[in-house]
């Protein structure tokens, strides 16, 4: 089966040809880094994720950038708050990024370009833009002149005037047309600056990714990605003046995730349900996380919920079961993906489809029949899950988790010196006992189960 992407510029789902069929490219907006970052932020970084693993299964080589926003006013304005400098925060929020993301199982992109990084490369662009007359310079500013574009608005579907009246567009006597946004600041002394043939400033936020892309993936390349919210005006944005600047066009396919809420209501800190990833992380493991997130298809709205997470660790207890009771037994074919999930995620990466399946391969798994069926089920389930970025743990380890504020319950060696305890009971015929044990674990959330190669327990 061919690989199906749902395209917002076509707005319908294409069958995916890449430019080059040995090659592929793909980048996806990532982080600006002034703050820990949410769970609507995590969305788009485990989709694409899966996206990743799939195109490096079906393709010699991608090529997958994800961006970090290095200069940004919020993190001026974090640093003017904070007292901190933009190098400590953006460095310290960074390494927390790439800390959470690993432990919600995401691969590292091929290339993280940082904007600070490409400041010369967005210069020259801007300088192409106005030599095409695209961009013109007003008041320590270059603006992108939006009505040079006749196709402006392709990518959002939205006449110049829909866009104007939906959007908070700023505005300034400098400007030739309202919706003409920024492609070069003035910055005073007190912020971050760059000397450019403007005089000091800084890179409007939409350049920067244009700049980056360009110079990792060309002036054409294949998947542009990120969340519904970056659709305008962002990526309208980085759009119009790429195809601009280059001269050829942009991206081919666009990918966007649905937007995120939080127990049916937007996401808030006023509403008190503003979660970071950090935050869910204390309380659940990222794999639980990131199946969550994975259990509703990328093209729709997820609605993050408490019982939602908590289903999602319960499925993958149970799967952890099913493959702790073979631990004895080698895995087979655990490279070869079974076609209905490679199936699934080649239409449009349907992950709720490829989940359900996972759930059937673990029912074929708990049903089989001697070594060689259950090594060639556990093979399948594991490739399985390999792909969508799961089943990463020891079984065991997984099994015993348990959340930072239980931590200061029973400890793994009291819960093995209790179990012990109650194995002496029973040998000595002393059940009482042995079932004062076993309610005392079941109060501390232990679950026990008994087996003819002994007692095995995991957290409930």
């Amino acid at each position: 089966m061919a690989l199906f992407l749902y395209n917002t510029l076509s707005r319908s789902k294409e069958a995916f040809t890449p430019l080059d069929a040995a090659h592929v490219g793909m980048y996806v907006c990532g982080p600006t880094v002034y703050d820990r970052a949410h769970i609507g932020n995590a969305r788009p970084v485990v989709v694409f994720d899966v996206l990743y693993r799939l195109l490096k299964r079906l393709y010699p080589k991608v090529t997958y950038v994800r961006n970090i926003t290095d200069v940004d006013d919020k993190i001026n304005a974090r640093a003017a708050e904070s007292g901190e400098t933009i190098a400590v925060i953006t460095e310290r929020t960074t390494r927390m990024f790439h800390q959470d993301v690993a432990e919600l199982g995401v691969l590292p992109p091929d290339c993280e370009p940082r904007a600070t990084a490409h400041i010369q490369a967005m210069i020259e662009m801007i300088e192409r833009l106005i030599a095409k007359g695209h961009a013109y310079q007003a008041e320590g500013h270059v603006l992108f002149h939006v009505p040079s574009m006749p196709t402006y608005g392709a990518l959002s579907h939205r006449t110049l005037d829909e866009m104007i009246a939906g959007a908070r567009v700023e505005v300034a006597p400098y400007k030739t047309h309202p919706a003409d946004f920024v492609l070069w600041k003035p910055s005073s002394r007190d912020l971050p600056g760059w000397e450019s043939p403007w005089g000091r400033g800084r890179p409007g936020w939409h350049i920067e990714c244009s700049a980056m892309s360009r110079r990792y993936l060309g002036d054409s390349f294949d998947i542009h990605g990120g969340g519904q919210d970056l659709v305008f005006p962002h990526h309208e944005n980085e759009l119009a003046q790429s195809s601009c600047a280059n001269g050829a066009p942009f991206a081919r396919y666009w990918l966007h995730n649905g937007y995120l809420m939080v127990e049916g209501e937007k996401m808030s800190k006023s509403l008190g349900n503003f979660f970071t990833v950090r935050d869910l992380l204390d309380q659940s493991p990222g794999e639980a996380i990131r199946l969550a997130l994975l259990s509703t298809h990328y093209h729709q709205p997820l609605d993050w919920t408490a019982e939602g997470l908590k289903s999602a660790k319960g499925a993958l207890d149970r799967i952890y079961l099913a493959l702790r009771n073979v631990r004895d037994v080698e895995a087979v074919g655990d490279d070869e993906v079974p076609t209905p999930i490679l199936a699934a995620l080649e239409d449009d990466l349907n992950t709720p489809l490829a989940i359900a399946h996972l759930h059937e391969l673990t029912g074929t798994l708990n049903k089989a029949d001697g070594r060689e069926a259950k090594a060639k089920a556990k093979g399948a389930l594991l490739a399985a899950a390999g792909l969508m970025g799961l089943l990463r743990h020891d079984p065991e380890e997984w099994l015993k988790w348990q959340p930072q504020d239980q931590a200061q319950g029973l400890s793994d060696q009291q819960i093995d010196a209790l179990i012990q305890a109650r194995i002496e009971a029973r040998a000595a015929k002393n059940f009482a006992e042995a079932d004062r044990i076993r309610l005392q674990l079941t109060e501390s959330g232990i679950a026990l189960e008994d087996g003819p190669k002994g007692t095995s327990w995991r957290r409930g």
